[in-house]
């Protein structure tokens, strides 16, 4: 049963770290705020018909963003990056 509750706490803290950035670009870029406006103001009878080109374009807005907001802030990136890193190295110590 220890497994599984690991398993499944890992997946819970994943799934907020993505809710977390997801919020952060909604907060950030009106762009991808608009798409999930769209995504939540979708009709139940047309749902399964759009649903995978919105989120085909929803995808791309985020990734797009998400790639300029990296370039504005290259130097906060690098950062953020090599925390993590020494981070992991620490851990596995």
């Amino acid at each position: 049963m220890l497994p599984l509750r690991r398993v499944f706490s890992d997946a819970l803290v994943s799934t907020a770290a993505v809710g977390a950035l997801l919020l952060v670009l909604v907060a950030a870029d009106e762009r991808v705020r608009d798409q999930v406006h769209q995504l939540g103001t979708v009709n139940a009878s047309t749902a399964l018909t759009q649903t995978g080109g919105q989120l085909r374009r929803a995808l791309g807005i985020v990734m797009e963003t998400a790639r300029d907001q990296g370039l504005d802030h290259t130097s906060l990136l690098i950062f953020v990056l090599v925390a993590t890193v020494l981070l992991l190295a620490m851990t596995r110590t």
